[in-house]
């Protein structure tokens, strides 16, 4: 307004020239106050931004690209709570908390997701995996997409759109512990088309009025832009390869400068001189000026580095520069370390050509005459780029500049170390549970159940522990934890042995659960502490000597067998039975016993299940079961009466001290002793101490019979020993 003002005052006092001086005055003035139009366009960008206000726009992405994105929908946290402990627990009662909410990602139809980071750590893997609990639902943005059914649930189905044609994605019940019970801030691996895009690809999605036919050449691994216009991108793309424009049958038409084209370049015709009028190649037809060269400057491009999960990367061009500052290329492109020193090389090489102009008069019209044309001319030799027209009134007057020749590059860089997140993808759970005998400490009445749990790779996360009872309730026992225990199988079934002697012939093959676990020697000494003791079936054995044999199967020799008072599972073992090794590796199930009294069987459930492990609680009820006796004998006396006698063991005493008897280790001493068949015996006994004496008629009618075998078990608290069998032979 004041421009025109002003050159009306201006025309009025001082002719033509009051008039211009006016109109400069009114400019300065308008842009003062008004300012001058300000575009911003495709430019690179911190990846850590996450947005959730409205009207931010929604970027358009090619290839793979990484970019945060904008929160459209989201619930109220959820929070679970879970009770533990009890019977001599303290109660303990963990809260957690999820939400379910929706991310969009792109404003044009993408091929899908890759990684995701959440507060610049991996929740998806390679593998399509969530680190945490959760379900990714992936809308790809097209047209005939339909509404999530999450959304659908929450908001009604007549108040959620299907958000066509813009690419989202929708977590639903994600576990938040690990980002401090809130909505993390994401990142996503956003693959928009399969494979590398063109120039030409990128630059008709944003304009398809545009003829791009010619920029195919040039593709990039990944390129995004969320403001401006299409005259706004040009310029960015063009730092990468200089782009021209023409306008061909009223169309844009954009082309590579540099590029010669399929065809052979047009001659132009002889020069025609011009008239008096003329200002430019007034006598010859043409003039050429080259501009002094101008002082080198270092060029720098920052980028999206790839071998660095596309964070910002900054590269610089080679050689020295003057002083003063370096021209700053940022580029929203996903490329390497080698692309991106490429680009800042030749833009480097562009700003330190001199400027080459040939002014070159023709009279003739033709259509091998529009601007971008390639061109040769009889009076310059070398290549020249139509670069503009201007209509005259004695002839066309064309603007060249050369084409610069395309120098092939060598150029190495390196992106630098980068410390990625480890994608470890989520495995299966493997489970074995046991019982494991009381070991002298603490509450000897209070079931000492351990949980090995491992699994394949070191990906696994964990899992939640459960007690399945009969009716298929599961009672939550606490979680595993990532650390992984030695679990396997048995490849061999062991032959039964003595379990009082040390057994050197005996081998067992395994098959561990991964290749990275191992199993270690022990010394003879080492073994008397209580070392490389291990779960095998139902008998914890011990052994002196691990040798792997190949990847995941090793051997095993030098055993002890019958450790813990599992001597009755010695010669009962098979093909398959589990293995577990008994170190500090092992859990305990955070429930109280009454939630152990539910049910037989640990479930265990982590982020790689698709069906829960589960395990039998195996020796259930060993720990308050008492030991069998040991040494049973039957004295005869003068009479004919037959004395049976036996040594009892205690629960938690393992080591036999000279001079002392052990520990009763129950309430009271009471002794079970049966006659005949274990299953339906004839004649029972109890008796308060280690012996029981026959009378004469009696040990004589029953040592004539077959079988002739007594069966003596200590009555404990909880239950009753294994059985002591002590034949009466006359």
């Amino acid at each position: 307004m004041a421009t025109l003002i002003l050159s009306a005052v201006g025309t009025a006092i001082g002719g033509p020239l009051g008039g211009a001086l006016g109109a400069l005055i009114g400019q300065q003035f308008d842009s003062a106050v008004i300012g001058k139009r300000r575009v911003e366009g495709a430019r690179l960008k911190e990846l850590s931004v996450q947005t959730s206000s409205y009207g931010s726009p929604i970027p358009m992405h090619f290839g793979t690209i990484r970019a945060s994105g904008s929160v459209i929908w989201a619930t109220e946290l959820a929070e679970q709570q879970e009770r533990s402990g009890g019977k001599g627990r303290p109660s303990v009662t963990t809260y957690s908390y999820t939400a379910s909410f929706a991310v969009a990602v792109a404003s044009r139809p993408i091929v899908g997701i890759g990684r995701i980071w959440a507060d610049g750590n991996l929740l998806r893997g390679h593998a399509g995996d969530l680190k945490v609990g959760g379900t990714l639902r992936v809308h790809t943005g097209h047209g005939d997409q339909g509404p999530d059914p999450l959304l659908v649930q929450a908001e009604g189905e007549g108040l959620n759109p299907a958000y066509r044609n813009i690419a989202y994605v929708v977590f639903e019940d994600l576990a938040l512990a690990d980002y401090g019970n809130r909505l993390p801030s994401l990142t996503l691996e956003v693959i928009a088309d399969d494979g590398a895009v063109s120039l030409a690809d990128i630059l008709h999605a944003a304009d398809h009025a545009l003829d791009t036919s010619n920029l195919d050449q040039v593709t990039l691994s990944g390129f995004t832009f969320d403001q401006g216009s299409t005259a706004d991108i040009v310029p960015v793309l063009g730092e990468i390869a200089p782009i021209f424009c023409n306008v061909q049958n009223e169309r844009l038409t954009l082309g590579l400068a540099d590029s010669l084209g399929e065809t052979e370049p047009f001659t132009l015709p002889p020069p025609c001189a011009g008239g008096d009028s003329a200002e430019d190649a007034r006598q010859d037809g043409w003039a050429r000026r080259r501009d002094a060269l101008p002082a080198s400057q270092q060029c720098v491009v920052r980028y999206y580095d790839i071998a660095r999960d596309y964070q910002p990367g900054l590269q610089r061009s080679l050689g020295r520069s003057e002083p003063g500052d370096v021209a700053l290329i940022e580029l929203p492109v996903a490329m390497n370390a080698t692309e991106a020193a490429t680009v800042a090389d030749k833009a480097a090489r562009r700003r330190t050509e001199a400027r080459d102009t040939l002014r070159y008069r023709i009279t003739e019209i033709s259509a091998e005459c529009s601007p971008g044309a390639i061109v040769r001319t009889p009076v310059a030799e070398g290549n020249w780029r139509i670069e503009q027209w201007e209509w005259q009134a004695d002839g066309v007057m064309l603007d060249l500049v050369p084409v610069a020749a395309v120098a092939p590059l060598s150029v190495t860089a390196d992106p630098g170390r980068a410390n990625p997140s480890i994608d470890l993808v989520a495995v299966p759970t493997r489970i074995v549970a046991f019982e494991l005998p009381w070991d002298g400490t603490g509450n000897g009445d209070v079931a000492d159940v351990k949980i090995a749990a491992s699994a394949e790779t070191a990906g696994w996360t964990g899992a939640a522990l459960y007690v399945q009872s009969d009716d298929g309730t599961l009672t939550p026992v606490g979680s595993t934890g990532r650390r992984r225990a030695v679990v396997g199988q048995a490849l061999s079934a062991i032959a039964g042995t003595s379990p009082l002697v040390f057994d050197p012939q005996s081998r067992v093959e395994l098959e561990l659960a991964a290749d990275d676990l191992t199993l270690g020697n022990a010394t003879w000494a080492q073994l008397m502490q209580g070392a490389n003791r291990a779960l095998l079936g139902s008998e914890i054995i011990q052994f002196s000597r691990a040798e792997r044999i190949a990847g995941r199967q090793w051997q095993l020799s030098g055993l002890l067998r019958g450790r813990g008072g599992t001597e009755n599972a010695v010669s009962d073992h098979t093909v398959g039975e589990p293995f577990a090794l008994i170190d500090d590796r092992l859990v305990s199930p955070t429930g109280s016993q009454a939630d152990l009294a539910t049910g037989s069987t640990i479930v265990g459930i982590g982020l790689g299940d698709s069906a829960p492990a589960s395990s039998a609680i195996i020796n259930m009820g060993l720990t308050t079961r008492p030991l069998a006796p040991v040494h049973g004998s039957v004295l005869w006396q003068a009479d004919g009466s037959a004395l049976l006698r036996w040594i009892r063991r205690a629960r938690g005493s393992w080591g036999w001290l000279d001079g002392l008897e052990v520990p009763l280790g129950e309430p009271s001493e009471l002794w079970e002793v049966a006659f005949g068949p274990a299953s339906n015996p004839t004649q029972v006994w109890q008796t308060t101490e280690s012996q029981l004496l026959l009378p004469a008629a009696l040990a004589q009618s029953l040592s004539a019979l077959p079988g002739a075998n007594f069966a003596v078990r200590q009555i404990g608290l909880r239950s009753k020993s294994d059985p002591l069998v002590i034949a009466l032979t006359a």
